[in-house]
């Protein structure tokens, strides 16, 4: 997996449309949701007590929606590399969406598309929609457009 690599933010004003190879998978182990859980005191059962959870409507604990966003981050870099900047800063998220839990012991992986840059005070923004694959899921974890501003270097 290689991420798609733009030379100058301007380049991604061409590339509107573009679809990203797909990054690496991540395990979603209850460790981590643990962790998750504990830095957001979000302790709710479905998703820190594995015994309670196995009768629970998904046969076993499931990550936190937001630990799944969150991990888009992650992803982002291995969708694209934008080189030729004094810095690349997010500006937020538009139309995130749940669409399917991830099951402790899951894996997850990002792909991406371009679907809107232009210029935008003294750089480039852009969009990129991320979609959280599931391994083995029909319908992704989540679906969220990534807002990101790149300025170029002076």
């Amino acid at each position: 997996m290689s991420a798609r690599i733009f030379e100058a933010p301007m380049e991604l004003l061409a590339a509107v449309g573009e679809s990203f190879k797909p990054t690496g998978w991540v395990a979603i182990e209850q460790d981590r949701i643990n962790l998750f859980a504990r830095a957001t005191d979000d302790h709710q059962w479905i998703h820190i007590d594995p015994a309670r959870a196995k009768d629970g409507p998904f046969g076993g604990t499931i990550a936190h929606g937001y630990l799944i966003m969150s991990l888009v981050n992650r992803f982002l870099p291995e969708l694209i590399e934008v080189r030729g900047v004094s810095m690349g800063i997010n500006i937020g998220t538009d139309n995130l969406r749940f669409l399917s839990p991830v099951r402790a012991g899951g894996r997850i992986r990002g792909k991406g598309e371009l679907v809107h840059a232009a210029e935008a005070k003294g750089g480039v923004q852009a969009v990129v929609r991320v979609t959280v694959e599931i391994e083995g899921a029909e319908k992704p974890a989540c679906v969220v457009d990534t807002i990101s501003r790149f300025y170029p270097e002076n």
